[in-house]
């Protein structure tokens, strides 16, 4: 079941407000799951403070689990970020994130939910073990 503002978020393509989200400013260490799916999409260890009020990441935790789609709407080009495995909306990507990559995935908290390192499983204690440090 989900709460209003994720079902805004997932199923309808919307945004959530800056610096009115549980994620924007979290600093625990561990993975952030899509909402719908459960799967690992993000680690904080690849996360960073963008000043946007939104969580933002320098990329996803694995290959395979976000697809990136031209969004034209809003009157504006960007490149929409969806979950494979929960088929919904989480944010944009931009090309204005920090070095190597210098990508920015400004994800929805609304979309996420967190999972703190010692409640991690094997596999996702893999995922976060293999992202950056």
């Amino acid at each position: 079941m989900l709460t209003p503002i994720q079902e805004h978020v997932t199923r309808r393509n919307g945004t959530e407000p800056p610096f009115q989200n549980p994620y924007w400013n979290h600093k625990e260490e561990g993975l952030y799951v899509c909402v719908i799916s459960g799967e690992a999409l993000f680690s904080s260890r690849d996360k960073f403070d963008s000043g946007t009020g939104w969580p933002s990441f320098t990329r996803p935790v694995q290959a395979g689990v976000v697809a990136e789609v031209v969004d034209c709407s809003h009157g504006m080009e960007r490149v929409e970020v969806r979950s494979i495995p929960g088929a919904s909306h989480l944010g944009h990507v931009f090309p204005d994130g920090p070095a190597p990559g210098g990508l920015r995935y400004c994800i929805n908290s609304a979309a996420l939910k967190f999972v703190p390192v010692g409640s991690l499983n094997p596999m996702q204690t893999q995922l976060f073990c293999h992202a950056k440090s």
